[in-house]
């Protein structure tokens, strides 16, 4: 396979030196490539593989805004921190980061998965939602901001706290709006305040089984020990009602 910089053959990693490259010069770039992508020297640029299936990139440096918007399948392994907006809208597909990222990570998901290493920022999960057999996955590992889950309508988000220096490791006015899906929260969340229109219990074994696959493989991918990760046990929380603003409105 020949590219403008190098000559390589399909099943080698294409590599992609970043540096000067506006987004959209370097989104032109990785169009078209079937193969691996290693892109170095990342600074800020937006929309990364937005919209691209199936891909498999290896990034080194902060990616901008929107990175795997409309992510269609594949694979994004970050090296460092993203900013805001990862994986907005996705489909399908999984994206790592090594770090940290910004606000509104999996806007409106509704399939692949996000694990995160470290902390994100406000509106995580914001509008995620599950679609035909479709259920995506975000899991954090460090803290999140406020705002968490707002407005979720379905998938699963967890939360580990394995960064936390203290109590609680969400921000404020978690699950907003949450009239789908499920949260789990490692550890007790007795200092967190919850609207009313949510339930909150201690996960049982039936509960842990369903995501217990899920939480191995983000232990593998950023070598936790599985069972320190588990022994604090974890809150479930899922909606009440599936509409919580029926007191904000008229009656229809």
């Amino acid at each position: 396979m020949r590219t403008q910089a190098n000559e390589r053959r399909e099943n080698d990693m294409i590599s992609i030196d970043s540096d000067h490259l506006d987004h959209k010069a370097l989104n032109d770039r990785l169009r078209g490539i079937k193969a691996p992508i290693q892109l170095t020297n990342c600074c800020g640029q937006r929309f990364i593989a937005a919209g691209m299936a199936p891909v498999s990139l290896s990034i080194t440096g902060v990616p901008g805004n929107a990175l795997g918007a409309y992510l269609n399948g594949g694979k994004i392994v970050v090296h460092g921190n993203a900013q805001d907006a990862v994986g907005d809208t996705m489909n399908n597909g999984t994206i790592i980061v090594h770090g940290s990222i910004g606000d509104a990570a999996g806007y409106a998901m509704r399939g692949g998965k996000i694990y995160v290493k470290g902390n994100a920022g406000y509106r995580a999960g914001i509008h995620i939602k599950a679609y035909e057999d479709k259920s995506p996955t975000i899991i954090i590992g460090g803290t999140c901001g406020s705002f968490l889950s707002e407005y979720q309508a379905g998938g699963t988000i967890i939360v580990l706290g394995l960064t936390a220096q203290q109590n609680p490791i969400v921000s404020n006015f978690p699950c907003t709006g949450m009239h789908g899906g499920t949260m789990y929260l490692r550890g007790s969340c007795d200092a967190i305040r919850f609207p009313q229109t949510v339930e909150v219990s201690r996960a049982d074994a039936e509960d842990i089984a369903t995501i217990d696959e899920r939480l191995t493989e983000f232990c593998t991918i950023f070598s936790y020990d599985k069972n320190v990760v588990m022994e604090e046990g974890f809150t479930k929380i899922v909606p009440s009602s599936s509409n919580p603003y029926k007191a904000l409105y008229v009656t229809n």
